[in-house]
């Protein structure tokens, strides 16, 4: 008789970019960042994500420079391929590095990293980050491709684009999200066969998480956007307590 072995524990990362977007639009002080990111702390959160994009449109240098110093949980920063946000992360020496596309004129980020075809590049661009202690992760679509070459270039994690499953369910198109939902499955499968850790994240929310939670090697979400516009309703504890509740429930089905 076998026994199948539980799963292993899943962690939630909160992105805070958008209350740095809401604080913005003002061009004052508030909302700030580093409160929201405390109170995700006292609400559960393992993590907290922080893109620090090259045009500034929502997080700034300074509120990389408070979250660093101000948190009790590891920040994990996602930043573009580029000396400027290399040198940044090396300053700071976050927990975690997690290299993402990254394009001017898009409202956010679209799709996965190409690294298949940037591989020199990438590897050069990510060794002296792991040198300096921070655990790099690559954002990258569900494709056998971009997961080889991820391993290749020597990243510990990747985090798989769950947006196209996510679309597919808001657009009513199931069978487009089931299709993704597979492809997600055998990607995250494939890639703990590799030794990478999986992450996944992008347009989760409470209707759409629990199957992507209940990936067995998928050992942490990063959710952002969907959290911080359900806090406009329910309050930032509560909303972040019942993804964790559907993340949990899910894991343990």
């Amino acid at each position: 008789m076998s026994i199948t072995p539980p799963k292993a524990p899943l962690r939630l990362g909160v992105n805070i970019d958008h209350v740095a977007t809401v604080r913005n639009a003002r061009g004052g002080a508030y909302p700030d960042p580093l409160r929201a990111a405390k109170l995700a702390e006292a609400a559960g959160a393992d993590g907290i994500t922080a893109h620090l994009r090259e045009d500034r449109r929502h997080i700034s240098d300074a509120d990389i420079e408070a979250l660093v110093a101000g948190l009790s949980v590891p920040l994990n920063f996602e930043m573009a391929a580029t000396e400027e946000m290399q040198a940044i992360a090396l300053r700071h020496k976050p927990h975690a590095v997690c290299i993402v596309p990254e394009k001017r004129e898009e409202r956010t980020t679209e799709g996965g990293l190409e690294v298949a075809k940037d591989e020199n590049r990438l590897a050069h661009f990510i060794a002296p980050l792991r040198e300096a202690g921070s655990r790099v992760s690559i954002f990258i679509a569900a494709d056998s491709a971009q997961i080889e070459a991820a391993s290749r270039i020597g990243a510990q994690v990747i985090e798989l684009h769950t947006g196209a499953y996510c679309d597919a369910h808001a657009e009513g198109d199931f069978a487009a999200r089931d299709a993704e939902l597979a492809r997600l499955t055998e990607m995250a499968t494939y890639a703990d066969s590799l030794g990478l850790e999986v992450h996944a994240g992008h347009g989760l929310t409470f209707d759409t998480v629990a199957p992507v939670a209940a990936l067995p090697e998928v050992v942490e979400l990063n959710i952002g956007h969907f959290i911080i516009a359900e806090a406009i309703f329910m309050g930032l504890e509560p909303a972040i307590a019942q993804m964790r509740a559907l993340m949990e429930a899910a894991r343990s089905g």
